[in-house]
């Protein structure tokens, strides 16, 4: 299980009520599950954002395939307007 910290930015930051947080899980899909639990609005704004894992984007990958090292930095990007 990795240690480390989520970041979230622009409407992420805003339902999350913080700008970052340390975590503890051992993959993105659990790391997802424990800081959206009981905070919906977060949750939906997650579901329609990207991921960058210690400045690497995850893309299309599916989240329980992410294994989270220790010391690892996830940034929460939601969609962004503009051009």
């Amino acid at each position: 299980m990795a240690r480390g910290r989520i970041r979230y930015w622009a409407a992420a930051k805003d339902a999350a009520g913080v700008a970052e947080e340390s975590f503890e899980a051992a993959d993105l899909a659990e790391l997802v599950a424990k800081v959206t639990a009981g905070r919906e609005a977060l949750a939906v704004v997650v579901r329609r954002s990207s991921f960058l894992v210690d400045g690497n984007p995850v893309g299309a990958r599916a989240h329980e395939t992410i294994v989270l090292p220790d010391d690892a930095t996830v940034e929460v990007l939601p969609p962004f307007a503009g051009g």
